[in-house]
């Protein structure tokens, strides 16, 4: 009895086709859309997933950490926090969008440590600013534009995506729950890393340009509806990137690039948000 021949290539070309298909399927079916910018994201982790582990995280940070009771510093970040919290929320909620925060309870702490310029925003409103961008914020508005940015990047869910983008790069598309089970310690580094809170554990990821981008136009929107002057943010970012010309640049730009062209950007997104702070302004007097 003769054997058959096998011939690969016959199927190996509709299996291959089969398995494109497949990943274009499950990324289509994966991807939420970015408030404001309407830019398709790919999000392959459930809210319901991150919140325990963004809270076990933040727990983590907090107690490895000294936190800060200096009352002017814990008052200008809570009252800045809650006011841009209060805002994203209204906001989301008018644009049909409430559901992706409705689990959040905002938390805001100072974490005493002068050489760290930095700040961050996991999922469920868990938020740390560093002592050490203080001298460059200076007061509260400056401390608005930091934490609108922030808060952009979270309920933008660019946290999820860079999360969802290392599972796959790194873990093989892995659920998360599969790898915190398998690969505890790598799946709780890439999610430090993925909100901007590397710098905690020695290593940093920067954003994306377009998350950056995306970040800057969300939360100059964000400030304005909480009654902060947007125009604000161009003397920040001026600020911040002069601290940056330095032989150490601040961890705050490690992961969030700031090219020239950032601020020209943002002043192209202040009219878009200065009816927001003027409607603020009107409605308070």
């Amino acid at each position: 009895m003769k054997k058959l021949k096998k011939w690969p290539g016959f199927f190996a070309v509709p299996c291959t086709s089969v398995i494109i298909l497949c990943c274009l399927l499950v990324f289509l079916l994966s991807c939420e859309t970015v408030p404001i910018t309407g830019r398709q994201r790919l999000s392959l982790i459930p809210e319901s997933d991150l919140l325990p582990l963004s809270l076990q995280q933040y727990s983590e940070v907090l107690k490895k950490s000294q936190v800060s009771r200096d009352p002017g510093k814990v008052s200008m970040v809570r009252n800045a926090g809650n006011r841009i919290a209060r805002s994203a929320e209204t906001f989301l909620r008018e644009s049909g969008r409430g559901a992706s925060v409705k689990d959040y309870q905002w938390e805001f702490n100072v974490i005493n440590d002068d050489k760290t310029v930095n700040a961050w925003c996991m999922p469920g409103g868990k938020v740390a600013v560093y002592t050490g961008i203080f001298p460059i914020t200076r007061d509260e508005t400056g401390m608005a534009v930091v934490l609108s940015h922030e808060i952009a990047h979270a309920i933008a869910g660019h946290g999820s995506e860079r999360m969802s983008q290392s599972l796959v790069a790194e873990l093989g598309g892995a659920a998360l729950s599969t790898a915190l089970k398998t690969n505890p310690g790598t799946t709780s580094a890439l999610f430090m890393q993925a909100y901007g809170a590397g710098a905690a554990l020695g290593f940093l990821l920067p954003y994306s340009r377009l998350q950056e981008s995306e970040a800057d136009r969300i939360g100059l929107m964000l400030m304005a509806r909480a009654g902060y002057n947007p125009e604000k943010a161009v003397d920040l970012w001026v600020r911040m990137n002069q601290q940056g010309k330095g032989s150490r640049p601040p961890e705050f730009l490690s992961t969030h690039p700031a090219p020239e062209s950032r601020i020209a950007d943002i002043k192209n997104y202040i009219p878009e948000a200065m009816p927001y702070y003027q409607a603020h302004r009107q409605t308070k007097y």
